[in-house]
């Protein structure tokens, strides 16, 4: 029984689970946009949520916080620099998932996660 449990399993143990969604974090904030399973990414929205929210505030320790999760210096300096401040006066839900349907191999269900107010990249045809 799993009463009292919070969150999903994901088939992995404890710690496999946090190096997963810590990785799909950071591919999410370098990229704006990933796709991914669908339990994944229910599991990653507020993991991602968390750690905008800390990153709103600017300081040594929210710094050091976030950076137990995101350990490319990279991606930490882009979410401080440019992801937070965009988020500034909104109190949450800074992720959206769209649902793509299911995957041929295993029939998966998939989707995308993006930061609200993502746009796509625009292909230029030469």
């Amino acid at each position: 029984m799993m009463h009292r449990k919070k969150g999903r399993k994901l088939g992995r143990t404890s710690s496999h689970k946090e190096a997963l969604l810590a990785n799909l974090a950071t591919a999410l904030f370098r990229h704006g946009r990933i796709k991914t399973t669908l339990p994944k990414s229910k599991e990653l929205r507020g993991l991602v949520d968390r750690l905008i929210t800390k990153a709103k505030e600017d300081s040594v320790h929210a710094r050091r916080m976030v950076a137990r999760v995101i350990r490319d210096k990279e991606i930490l300096r882009k979410l401080f620099q440019e992801i937070a401040p965009e988020f500034r006066d909104r109190p949450g839900g800074y992720t959206q998932i769209l649902q793509l349907g299911t995957r041929l191999n295993d029939g998966a269900k998939m989707s995308f996660i993006q930061l609200v107010g993502y746009v796509p990249p625009v292909e230029v045809e030469e």
